[in-house]
């Protein structure tokens, strides 16, 4: 097993002007972790990756793996295993052949390496398509296949890219699941790379959010949702997103249209001593509820998603000199209709505050 460290690594691609992909990122990964890495297409978390498993280069910085600087060894001497999105099987071979040829190249016996083989079938149900071609597997076994491999050398530290992204949507949910179950059995220390902010919630013990190249805030997923660090976070991790909404500061709090919704006094003091007049407000989908007395601010309703236990209502509301798109969550049975129009108060313990231009959190 391995922690591993990223110290103010970058890697930065030559150009006019250069291209910093990775910037200066500084994480630690503990010893039997699953650390998810997020993110929007671009924002380096692939690159960040590529560089502990040495596919890229350290323009800058170091990355340790067990205190030891490897930023210059080549791949093989890293004590990884990595697991692609692409599957990466030989076709000619079977399961059994795929799963064992990295530990075949090394030399290791072949009684050895049958059992390797075995047991990690076993643990991925795998047995009964040993013998079998990878054309005769679905596009989950594949991925099984590829885990397999992977374990079977019982490396220092998994490396993931993107392996779901070429499953169907069942299958992504059954198989992420399984693998979270699986690192937790083997105790393998994980980096897992993903676009999909709700397979990262739903797999690592810690998320990090990467935004060009910049680190902005990794946590629990719970601490990500409930305290995002900043508006990105806020509106990246949530699904559907958080809605963000610059809105002027009133004495004691925030006014969203007609409604003023209290904010706390160490918030207001921030804001303050910052010279705001206005703030980026962030009320998530279930943090609003229709007023039951017609007080509170319009939404008209343009979409509604039944989704059996409650419903998703996506809607516009004039805000000031803007009109803003929103989406709350309704329990069922109180779905408005296309075209209506409601009104909506605010759970004060339900906001989130941002600077409105550096996007900062605001103490509270």
């Amino acid at each position: 097993m391995a922690e591993v460290s990223y110290v103010d690594a970058s890697r930065i691609y030559p150009g006019n002007p250069p291209v910093t992909a990775v910037n200066r990122l500084n994480l630690e990964i503990a010893d039997g972790e699953f650390l998810v890495l997020v993110g929007p297409s671009g924002c380096g978390k692939s690159t960040a990756l590529r560089m502990l498993a040495g596919l890229e280069d350290v323009s800058e910085g170091e990355v340790r793996i067990s205190g030891k600087d490897v930023s210059n060894k080549p791949p093989k001497d890293r004590d990884i295993a990595m697991v692609f999105q692409n599957y990466a099987l030989y076709p000619h071979m079977t399961v059994a052949d795929n799963m064992g040829f990295a530990l075949k190249l090394k030399g290791v016996p072949k009684a050895q390496r049958e059992e390797q083989v075995r047991t990690a079938a076993k643990l991925l149900d795998l047995e009964k398509y040993l013998d079998r071609k990878p054309k005769a597997l679905s596009g989950g076994q594949r991925q099984r296949v590829a885990m397999g491999r992977a374990i079977v050398r019982s490396p220092a530290v998994f490396l993931m890219d993107e392996p779901l992204s070429n499953l169907d949507a069942k299958l992504r949910v059954e198989t992420r699941a399984n693998i979270a179950a699986l690192q937790t059995r083997l105790g393998t220390t994980t980096l897992y790379v993903t676009h999909d902010q709700v397979e990262a919630m739903t797999m690592g013990h810690r998320v990090a959010v990467l935004k060009d190249g910049l680190l902005q805030q990794c946590d629990t997923p719970r601490a990500l949702y409930d305290r995002p660090g900043n508006a990105f976070v806020a509106g990246f991790i949530g699904s559907p997103a958080m809605n963000l909404m610059t809105v002027p500061l009133t004495e004691g709090g925030a006014k969203i249209g007609d409604l003023h919704v209290p904010l706390s006094r160490s918030v207001l003091d921030e804001a303050s001593r910052a010279n705001l007049s206005e703030v980026t407000l962030g009320v998530r989908p279930e943090g609003f509820d229709v007023s039951p007395d017609g007080k509170g601010f319009p939404l008209h309703v343009d979409l509604v998603e039944e989704l059996g236990a409650d419903a998703y209502v996506y809607g516009t509301s004039p805000l000031g000199q803007d009109v803003r798109q929103l989406v709350v969550r309704i329990s069922a049975g109180r779905e408005p209709e296309i075209g209506q129009t409601i009104n909506l108060v605010v759970h004060t313990k339900e906001t989130h505050v941002f600077h409105p231009e550096t996007g900062e959190r605001l103490a509270d």
